[in-house]
């Protein structure tokens, strides 16, 4: 299952602690874990196999929500930063747009992205 990891700079530290709080989960040889630029290197400095898209502002968002419509990306977690504003607020608001129109699990925040990993472990 391709689970996609995003996060706004004021959140990408709760997403790596996120991470590491399921790393033996998400360590599973059946769960990759795609991200955008910035995140993506973050997750990988904590020992975790990323695939790196672009960064947010430079189409990673876009990019990931194609992979959402294709049908590869299973679930998005999406940590924003309700607090913030945002440049690239269109490519935010198209990627939640891809994940509603098809019907793809996306989590804006950690207990969210909890209780959707809770499921994954209770099928293996």
């Amino acid at each position: 299952m391709e689970i996609a990891i995003i996060a706004h700079d004021g959140k990408k530290a709760d997403m790596v602690q996120f991470l590491n709080k399921n790393k033996t989960l998400l360590l599973q040889e059946n769960i990759k874990l795609i991200a955008t630029g910035t995140t993506g290197s973050k997750a990988e400095n904590a020992g975790f196999k990323v695939k790196r898209m672009l960064s947010g502002p430079m189409g990673g968002d876009a990019q990931i929500a194609a992979r959402v419509a294709e049908g590869k990306t299973k679930m998005v977690f999406f940590f924003k930063d309700p607090l913030a504003s945002h440049a690239h607020e269109v490519d935010i608001n198209m990627l939640i747009r891809v994940c509603d129109v098809h019907n793809v699990p996306l989590a804006t925040n950690e207990a969210s992205a909890q209780l959707l990993l809770n499921a994954i472990a209770l099928q293996l």
